[in-house]
């Protein structure tokens, strides 16, 4: 359970308020560019430091934590795949170490089959096609093995068919293994398709997460502006 309580983040004209409790297995935030979407992941990843309030995972107050020491993993839209290292290389740094033993390298064919890259370990990342490089960053986020996973639009530079296929991935993976998702997206049909509950971020809040269907059923007069004819 990841607990938001009065987070506040306050750069110039920019303001961000987060009071809310997260629970679903995997939950979508949507709203206008600008609005605060990756500065929230970035603060409970760690990468950036609130202004007020607290998070707490399952009740321990992570707020201070060094990124490496919070139960959080994070997919970025990048893939962050370093190019000069293999895919075992660079699914190794997960397990904090460029040269793995037997046992680690069991680890990683172990997820790489999980996502349906077998055999492609000894390849670069330029090797790979774009949906491959996807599946190779979720392997490495896997191996990380922290309860909340958090995605900021990891999939947004693939066509549709492709971005479909990952989503469904991630989703199945993370339910798996009882992993909780936190999903940046500016595609509704991406939140429709995998995510139990939908929060909106505008107008420097994150309001209340409600489960999908009802969200987009009766939509509020912002999510209406947001979402337009879509």
């Amino acid at each position: 359970m990841l607990e938001l309580r009065r987070l506040g983040y306050h750069q110039d004209d920019f303001h961000l308020t987060a009071d809310t409790t997260i629970t679903a297995g995997f939950t979508a935030l949507i709203g206008p560019s600008g609005a605060g979407k990756s500065t929230l992941l970035n603060m409970i990843a760690g990468f950036l430091a609130p202004t007020t309030g607290r998070i707490l995972w399952d009740g321990a107050d992570i707020t201070d934590l060094a990124p490496a020491k919070r139960p959080v993993s994070i997919l970025f839209q990048d893939n962050n795949l370093f190019p000069h290292l293999t895919v075992t290389e660079n699914l190794a740094l997960a397990l904090t170490t460029r040269r793995p033993d037997k046992a680690r390298l069991a680890q990683i064919d172990a997820a790489l089959a999980q996502v349906g890259l077998q055999d492609m370990g000894p390849r670069k990342p330029a090797a790979l096609s774009g949906g491959q490089q996807g599946r190779a960053a979720l392997a490495r986020v896997l191996l990380q093995d922290r309860p909340l996973m958090l995605l900021d639009e990891p999939f947004s530079a693939l066509g549709p068919a492709l971005r479909t296929e990952m989503l469904d991935l991630v989703a199945r993976l993370a339910s798996e293994r009882g992993i909780k998702a936190l999903m940046v997206s500016h595609a509704p049909e991406d939140a429709r398709r995998v995510a139990d509950e939908v929060a909106l971020v505008s107008q420097g809040t994150l309001h209340q997460p409600q489960p999908t269907a009802p969200f987009f059923a009766s939509p509020t007069a912002q999510l209406t502006a947001y979402l337009g004819d879509s």
